[in-house]
């Protein structure tokens, strides 16, 4: 059994699977669109989750039919329609902030991608269907991504004139390569699970109907993995994105030693010789 708390108005399911954490957006209703109270949840989670011992893998996901369709579009067509009946009635309210600050806001929001990509764990994105615009750049923002054989994926951004955010842009370069972002996202195409596992955006694809037990095991496959090592492998594999060569070999080195003086790495060696399931404890 799992623990479970809820966050306010339950836009963000919190449960424990011994050591893997999942997070749950829940407004199947809105395709699980960003609300304040899912942004609060995940920015209260994140720091507290990347800084907890007992969990050692975060798998984010969706209720229902979608990972994420990011911004609220219908909110977006809101204001946009206020705005233009203020203009056509010369009474628009002043703007409480300047565009800086509402800049300043919109990036503290986006510290989240750099939590999921940055904490000393692995972060899944389990996506159950459509992953869109800011939906979608979460879902890259994580180390690894599972998807449903009926999950779709699209920047989105273009069509509704805007040019992206939540680090979209520099994830989906990394997996695709120049040339497929700009495309993805100059277009805005819908792309399937199959084009998207053949381009290396998906790194597994389950049936729909085992999707959700396919994507629990796998998360807790990972959480089962040694922690310290782990944590220092995302961290070299990050530095890999920025440094030359000499500077990932100073740190592997460094980071080698770590985890040869760690009581993991001889739980490992011991199990290799026994044949026994070792238990890593972090330490």
């Amino acid at each position: 059994m799992s623990d479970e708390s809820i966050s306010s108005q339950k836009h963000l399911i919190e449960t424990q699977h011994g050591h893997l954490t999942v997070l749950t957006m829940n407004r199947p209703e809105a395709l699980n669109a960003f609300s304040p109270s899912m942004m609060a949840g995940l920015d209260e989670a994140l720091p507290r989750l990347a800084k907890d011992s007992n969990c050692r893998a975060l798998m984010l996901t969706g209720v229902g039919r979608a990972f994420s369709a990011g911004g609220d579009v219908k909110g977006f067509a809101s204001n946009a329609m206020a705005s233009e009946d203020a203009v056509d009635t010369q009474d628009r309210a002043p703007q409480n902030q300047t565009r800086d600050e509402r800049a300043a806001g919109l990036r503290r929001s986006t510290e989240m991608v750099e939590l999921l990509h940055t904490m000393p764990k692995p972060t899944i994105a389990a996506i159950p269907g459509v992953a869109a615009g800011g939906g979608f750049s979460v879902a890259l923002a994580c180390d690894i991504r599972i998807a449903s054989s009926d999950a779709r994926f699209t920047t989105a951004f273009n069509k509704l004139g805007l040019s992206g955010d939540y680090g979209g842009t520099y994830f989906l370069t990394q997996l695709v390569g120049t040339a497929k972002a700009r495309e993805l996202y100059l277009t805005s195409d819908i792309i399937d699970v199959e084009e998207a596992h053949r381009i290396g955006i998906v790194n597994q694809v389950f049936d729909k109907e085992s999707f959700a037990d396919e994507a629990l095991s796998f998360g807790e496959k990972l959480a089962a993995m040694p922690p310290i090592s782990s944590g220092l492998m995302k961290e070299n594999l990050n530095s890999a994105l920025t440094s030359d060569l000499a500077s990932v070999l100073d740190l592997e080195a460094t980071n080698m030693i770590t985890c040869f003086d760690s009581n993991d790495h001889k739980a490992g060696a011991r199990a290799f010789v026994t044949k026994k399931p070792p238990v890593f404890t972090g330490t």
